[in-house]
């Protein structure tokens, strides 16, 4: 659609239901007559789930999912699946106990991290004002 001051891209909701959620990058280019081509802009969009049309719908993160897979490793509750979750390249049942508390630990604060952050809060912790004279 072209206004005269500026273009806007839209899509239908029929014409969105069959995208895959996931994040997608774009980028807005613009081409001459003579085949110069200058990049505008670029951005990330995130496509969410059709949580209506899902039979099933985990909204946990990365870190939370893989924060109650080690929590059921470390409570011996673990399903199959969450059993041989694997987390860089390793999996948790062939991990130590020792291994999994300081993992645990990590994504115990980027949990966190994440939670402070989606409540408008900065993703690092506290804010210690500080004054140099």
């Amino acid at each position: 659609m072209h206004d005269g001051a500026g273009h806007a891209f839209k899509q239908t909701a029929t014409e969105t239901a069959a995208w895959a959620p996931g994040r997608y990058w774009w980028t807005l280019r613009a081409a001459s007559a003579d085949s110069d081509v200058i990049e505008l802009e670029t951005g990330e969009l995130l496509i969410a789930p059709d949580m209506v049309a899902a039979d099933t719908f985990d909204g946990r993160s990365e870190a939370e999912t893989a924060l109650a897979a080690i929590d059921a490793v470390l409570g011996k509750r673990a399903t199959i699946d969450q059993e041989r979750y694997r987390i860089n390249n390793r999996e948790l049942y062939r991990m130590s106990v020792s291994d999994l508390t300081k993992l645990r630990a990590h994504f115990v604060a980027l949990v966190a991290r994440e939670r402070r952050k989606a409540a408008g809060q900065s993703g690092w912790g506290r804010t210690i004002p500080v004054r140099f004279s």
